[in-house]
């Protein structure tokens, strides 16, 4: 998979960091949250890893138990249907709840071998997904024998799309469904690609020459990226231009768009989840 001349891009240039923003803390006392996606409605799930379970944070300001036993869930995400998306990390395999409560098994092997630790997630509008498949245990077993990106349709067939990153972690695509952002958090960078028709990835195009961790999308194409390192959102338009900087009281992990207009953006930050409330919104 070849890059273009991005390739080169010089490192942005540091902003001042906008401080008029109100972060609401909105639970605390978690162990490690992750993976925040939002539902039709607006409620925002989310995730703590170590202890297994998915969270709800509900359109009326409630915290809600969704799951337990979650398989060391990370990353979700809801398709066009409302089937919930789930990157089952202790597990190594995606899996999906449909409106109904129906749980099944999308995805648990490649070539006869499971994945590493599923991360993040983003389904097409076609039934499938994008996922990513790193590994970070300080002893990484690395079942694939290395850290890719996987795309798995709607009759749950499993292509590798990526092999050539470090280790892949949060990714977005766009809502007209032709272009995939995945960063790089091994390597500190973040890339674009075009999606194909059979769901291949092509035209690989530095986007920042900054990794993190997830990421999110706003109608006007703006990426909301958790940066490797910061206790910050940096915010990127579709050129990859640095915008500014959100501060945040912890290192982010994740963030997703959510609520009634779908203009607050929630973050997962390690033992907390934040809100704020922003001029932009988000797509689901």
């Amino acid at each position: 998979m070849s890059e273009n001349g991005n390739q080169n891009k010089e490192q942005p240039e540091s902003v001042e960091v906008k401080m008029n923003y109100n972060v609401e803390e909105l639970a605390n006392n978690f162990k490690f949250t992750e993976g925040p996606a939002v539902d039709a409605e607006g409620n925002v799930y989310f995730t703590d890893i170590p202890e297994a379970k998915i969270w709800i944070w509900t359109v009326n300001g409630e915290m809600e138990l969704f799951r337990e036993e979650s398989g060391g869930a990370n990353g979700l995400f809801f398709d066009e249907n409302q089937n919930l998306f789930i990157c089952e990390g202790w597990e190594g395999r995606i899996t999906r709840i449909s409106p109904d409560a129906n749980y099944e098994v999308v995805a648990s092997k490649y070539q006869g071998k499971r994945f590493n630790q599923p991360n993040d997630i983003w389904p097409d509008a076609k039934g499938g997904a994008y996922f990513t498949d790193p590994e970070y245990n300080e002893n990484p077993a690395l079942h694939q024998g290395g850290m890719h990106v996987y795309y798995v349709n709607s009759e749950n067939e499993t292509i590798q799309v990526i092999t050539d990153l470090v280790k892949p972690n949060g990714l977005i695509g766009t809502p007209n469904g032709k272009t995939l952002y995945v960063t790089d958090h091994g390597d500190d960078k973040t890339f674009s690609y075009t999606i194909q028709e059979n769901g291949s990835l092509s035209n690989k195009t530095l986007f920042t020459n900054l990794g993190g961790d997830g990421m999110t999308i706003d109608q006007n194409g703006s990426i909301y990226l958790t940066t490797t390192d910061k206790k910050a959102i940096d915010v990127f338009n579709k050129n990859g231009d640095l915008f500014y900087s959100i501060a945040l009281p912890q290192q982010p992990s994740n963030v997703c768009f959510g609520g009634k207009n779908l203009d607050e953006l929630f973050i997962t930050a390690r033992t907390s989840i934040y809100k704020i409330k922003l001029d932009a919104k988000g797509v689901n």
